[in-house]
């Protein structure tokens, strides 16, 4: 049994570190976000899907808070050339996925009632994508840091935020340029304009649907 609950979970994670597979998915990504938020703007439109204000706030501020993770990691990187251990990366090693993670998740809560259904499918998909992913680059910074990473690994968690990283005093740490340079104002722009988009599609557009 043990070797067959092995295998499955090789499976699994074979699937999430196909070539094939994450080539695809960077090629489409950008446009099934897209393609996704249209169909959710036309759901709602035609009241073929109902959304009501209260959820529709609770997803918007769990994304935001995602978003604000996002911006924060930003602010505080510099992509392999210093080793991120400022800012979030004081407190967890992956703070950017953390960040995406409840973006998305969001999208699900405005959904209400029958959003929650597919929080537990997401959230063990996701951790299965995040693991695989975090591993690919961790083998990648090694190779750039060497030492200096593998020190930092040792004293910060992978996952689940802890204040024993470092001096909490950076924790603090926030570079406008960094932020600039990383394009964080646009991602965050286009958050908002998508939740835009659906509140006019949900609400205004639809006076039968008002909140």
């Amino acid at each position: 049994m043990a070797t067959d609950n092995g295998g499955w979970l090789e499976g699994i994670h074979a699937f999430f570190n196909h070539p094939g597979l994450r080539k695809f998915w960077c090629r489409i990504r950008y446009p099934f976000g897209v393609a996704l938020l249209a169909t959710l703007a036309w759901l709602f439109w035609k009241r073929w899907l109902r959304i009501e204000a209260i959820w529709f706030w609770i997803g918007f501020g769990t994304s935001m808070l995602g978003e604000l993770i996002q911006l924060w990691c930003f602010a505080s990187l510099k992509k392999e050339k210093v080793l991120a251990c400022r800012g979030p990366y004081v407190l967890v090693r992956n703070p950017m996925y953390l960040g995406r993670y409840f973006i998305v998740l969001g999208v699900f809560l405005l959904l209400g009632k029958p959003g929650l259904w597919a929080v537990i499918p997401y959230s063990l998909f996701y951790w299965f994508y995040m693991y695989n992913r975090v591993r690919r680059e961790e083998a990648k910074l090694i190779g750039i840091f060497g030492a200096d990473y593998e020190d930092y690994c040792r004293n910060v968690n992978r996952f689940l935020p802890s204040p024993r990283g470092g001096n909490l005093r950076n924790v603090l740490f926030w570079k406008w340029e960094l932020l600039a340079g990383n394009h964080g104002w646009l991602n965050a722009a286009g958050l908002l304009a998508a939740y835009a988009v659906l509140y006019l599609f949900a609400f205004v557009w639809n006076p039968l649907s008002a909140p």
